[in-house]
């Protein structure tokens, strides 16, 4: 157990005033001045460090920064919602700079054969823009630096990352200028996303944790080496080449030497190539399908899962480990405001410090928290029920338990008629069972798109009659409109609003009606024959296929009807929140290797006829790069090299793009798309799904106990992920958040 003194101790020592640490010379901290006038500057001050720590505890900060009067109000502007949005935007901004520099992307298409010239902006032009970004980002490194202290910023590895990833970009970027903008490599573009993955905690952590990993990825990714390198001395064995012609070709194709032997069985780990690679050889002699078999077995089958697996063993603890770490960030947040909110004297107030926090004072504080309303109300609340006069910790700890919660409004009360008609029609169209109604109506509409989409599959759009669709989407959209205004009847305005559901049918519902009304508007009512010429923007058909898509997109009004479909459907949606920081890290990995895939092969894919390896359609090989058009699969801009480096990811015919990189830039190109089939197919692939089990399992498996968790909590509020997986987390201990209070680098507890 702790000292009990240390619950009775201040936190701030009496002497920190004239330390000079962390507060100037002339300006009062908590204790410094406990009678006169400046008592009053004094409590302002504890007030605001409460304040601060609350937020900071809030949004799952470290406590770790500087604590004086200048620095809390540079710390709270930072953090302040304008501040991060700035830092935000200028971080979209500087990555989106490689769609518009040389090479831009502002193409229709990225076609070698009908791509036009881009436009290619001023020299200067981006540059102004960038150099506009690297000063927000030179003030922020500052400010950083100055909150956090001298001395934590020399410990900080990502701190010093970001003055030194700074510092080199505004050299290249001085080279550029001096160059004219003809410079051949831009290194900073390269570094680039290191300011997106600096700027979230939860992507150093997702970092941190891939790195973890990798140790045991390598054990699994040797043994995949032996795996692939003993087939491919096998294979070069057993397909020798000879007389027979089928066996040639079985060599010539695809075990000609030991690259192309090397390079067949790794694209057939992925199961791209198969069976074509199977194909010669097994038509000779139906034995030589035992090779690829067992080669596809063990590779991958066996060691491929065995290798998702592993990571899932390794990453299972890494959430719980994160939601660890900021049940921690949380607990010594509120611990902090508690121990400077207990040592706070009033105006010519003599009390025992630490003994408790006055209720007054917490509300106070409540008042200048950056807090939803929602919240607050709910601690007010939960202040105001309790009886006595000092909280204890425990109690201020439990006040704040409400932040993990996110309050849902209640519904509003339905409007009350005297009419027992208009009762009876309000029951009625109030009733889940009306809601099963308009399902069923939905439904219906669907099938009749479905349907006529069926029949006039081979008729040309200029000579289809849709007549009878039209006027079978103007009944359903009427319906629509109908169901819209019963429910507000119903629920009233307020009532129906509450409901997301009800506001996108809503919503859904009047943009049916504008369009169709524009249809019958421009085209008149539907009727035999209904074939008319375009007019405006859009033609009849046009008009149609936008109708018929909204419809489409509010027949999904049912998942939520559908018990089990809708507990999936929220999951599926908890789990991108909670995957954002590793969306973040794939979109850092795919930047990288884009920028150097422009660097390596920009212009390197020509159109067929300006070269000798580009042939024309009717003389390339089946199955080529040529022959199944891909020419807008290229790195000659920042956006196709994306879309080229997806197409890759999914290693559906990934072989295809090795292929012709071997013959347009040369053999050396096959390293650069096996790292990035590593990188993304095999490592983030894998990481990603052991997140996704790891939260789904969680999830789905806790869902009944949330309930005994929330106890009549669950009526009215949300709850996040970390009380989801609270009862599996261990609370600090009172030692534990006393020793980290003691080492705060900016606050010194008394002994």
């Amino acid at each position: 157990m702790a000292d009990p003194r240390e619950e009775s101790e201040p936190l701030l020592s009496r002497t920190r005033g004239a330390s000079g640490r962390d507060s100037p010379a002339g300006v009062p901290s908590c204790h410094s001045v406990q009678v006169g006038p400046g008592a009053v500057a004094g409590r302002d001050l504890c007030l605001d460090q409460a304040v601060v720590f609350i937020e900071d505890a809030i949004q799952y900060r470290s406590i770790n920064h500087r604590v004086d009067a200048r620095s809390l109000w540079l710390y709270r502007r930072y953090y302040s919602s304008m501040s991060q949005w700035i830092l935000s935007f200028t971080i979209f901004l500087i990555l989106a700079l490689a769609f518009v520099e040389t090479p831009s992307s502002l193409t229709s298409t990225s076609d070698v054969r009908y791509r036009s010239a881009p436009w290619e902006p001023p020299c200067g032009l981006t540059e102004g823009v960038e150099a506009l970004c690297l000063l927000v980002f030179a003030a922020d490194v500052s400010v950083k630096s100055y909150l956090v202290g001298w001395a934590q910023f020399r410990k900080n590895p990502w701190l010093l990352a970001y003055l030194v990833v700074l510092l080199a970009s505004l050299v290249d970027w001085i080279v550029s200028l001096s160059l004219i903008c003809q410079e051949p490599v831009r290194v900073r573009r390269l570094l680039r996303p290191f300011f997106l993955m600096q700027n979230s905690s939860m992507m150093k952590k997702a970092l941190k944790c891939i790195r973890w990993s990798l140790p045991e990825m390598a054990s699994v990714g040797l043994l995949l080496a032996v795996h692939l390198c003993l087939f491919t001395m096998l294979g070069m064995l057993l397909f020798p080449g000879g007389k027979d012609d089928r066996q040639d070709r079985e060599r010539l194709t695809y075990f000609r030497h030991l690259p192309e032997a090397l390079t067949s069985l790794l694209v057939l780990l992925t199961t791209a190539n198969n069976p074509d690679v199977m194909i010669p050889a097994y038509s000779k002699n139906r034995l030589y399908a035992i090779f690829f078999i067992a080669f596809t077995l063990i590779g991958s089958l066996f060691l491929m899962n065995l290798l998702t697996a592993i990571i899932y063993n390794q990453f299972r603890g890494y959430l719980m480990k994160s939601l660890q770490t900021s049940l921690l960030r949380r607990r010594l947040g509120t611990r902090a405001a508690y121990k400077v909110l207990s040592s706070v004297a009033a105006e010519g107030e003599a009390r025992p410090e630490g003994v408790g926090v006055k209720p007054q004072d917490v509300l106070q504080v409540l008042q200048r928290v950056q807090l939803d309303s929602g919240h607050k109300q709910a601690i007010t609340e939960k202040l105001h029920s309790r009886s006595g006069d000092l909280l204890s910790a425990d109690e201020f700890q439990k006040l704040f338990d409400e932040f993990d919660k996110r309050v849902i409004k209640e519904h509003p009360p339905r409007p009350e008629y005297r009419s027992p008609f208009l009762q009876s029609a309000q029951f009625l169209f109030g009733h889940h069972y009306f809601d099963y109604l308009g399902n069923l109506m939905a439904l219906g509409n669907l099938v009749t798109i479905c349907v006529f989409l069926v029949l006039d599959a081979d008729v040309l759009p200029e000579d289809r009659d849709d007549s009878v669709l039209g006027i079978l989407n103007c009944v359903f959209i009427l319906y629509y409109l109908l169901e819209m205004l019963l429910k507000v009847f119903a629920l009233g305005l307020q009532g129906y609003l509450v409901s997301s559901s009800n506001v996108c049918d809503g919503l859904l519902a009047i943009v049916l009606l504008v369009l169709e009304i524009s249809t019958l508007a421009v085209y008149c009512f539907p009727h035999p024959g209904w074939k008319p010429e375009m007019r405006g923007l859009l033609s009849l058909w046009d008009m149609t296929r936008l109708v018929n898509m909204l419809i489409a997109f509010r027949f999904l009004r049912v998942i939520p009807s559908m018990e089990l479909m809708a507990v999936v459907a929220s999951t599926i949606l908890d789990l991108i929140k909670n995957m954002r920081a590793f969306g973040g890290i794939l979109a850092v990995v795919y930047y990288i290797f884009a920028v150097i895939g422009i660097i390596l092969f920009r212009g390197v894919i020509v159109a067929p006829g300006n070269s000798s390896l580009a042939p024309d359609n009717g003389s390339a090989p089946c199955g080529s790069f040529e022959q199944l058009e891909y020419w807008t699969n290229n790195f000659d801009d920042f956006a196709a090299a994306l879309v080229t480096l997806w197409d890759v990811m999914v290693v559906n015919n990934w072989q295809v793009f090795l292929d012709a990189f071997r013959r347009y830039a040369g053999p050396w190109s096959k390293i650069y798309f096996v790292l990035w089939w590593l990188v993304s197919s095999v490592i983030w692939v894998n990481l990603f799904l052991a997140l996704i089990l790891e939260n789904f399992l969680h999830k789905w498996d806790r869902r009944s106990h949330l309930q005994s968790l929330t106890g009549d909590l669950e009526a009215t509020s949300e709850v996040t992920v970390e009380l989801l997986f609270r009862d599996v987390l261990e609370e600090p201990t009172e030692e534990e958040l006393i020793e980290k209070l003691s080492h705060h680098p900016h606050l010194q507890l008394c002994r």
